[in-house]
């Protein structure tokens, strides 16, 4: 957890069921995310790199910087760049997300 001045991020293991799926195809699913809240943004799930099928990606040459995350490295697939990224040396405040993927489109699965 970090706190700034009206800014905070959290991250705790979920135990929802999350999966990623582009064009009918599952790309990543999960019941062991780590859930990420952060102020102003949508709750993002963090997917271990055991439940994501990596062969399917790409790696871009995007990066972006977050001043409370740090770097992330992004990956794509054909038609859809950008698509999931990681933070492969997070701030310390979030270092359980290092190696972890998160993908815009998370969708949790009811049980």
């Amino acid at each position: 957890m970090r706190d700034i001045p009206g800014h905070r991020i959290t991250v705790e293991p979920g135990t929802e069921h999350v999966r990623a799926v582009r064009d009918g195809q599952v790309l990543a699913e999960s019941r062991r995310p780590l859930v990420l809240r952060e102020t102003g943004c949508p709750v993002r799930y963090y997917l271990p790199p055991e439940d994501v099928r990596t062969e399917l990606l790409t790696p871009s040459d995007t990066h972006t910087h977050c001043p409370f995350k740090g770097d992330a490295s992004y990956w794509s697939l054909p038609g859809a760049a950008d698509l999931v990224w990681a933070y492969p040396e997070p701030k310390e405040q979030v270092a359980g997300i290092r190696g972890h993927f998160c993908f815009y489109d998370t969708e949790v699965v009811p049980d």
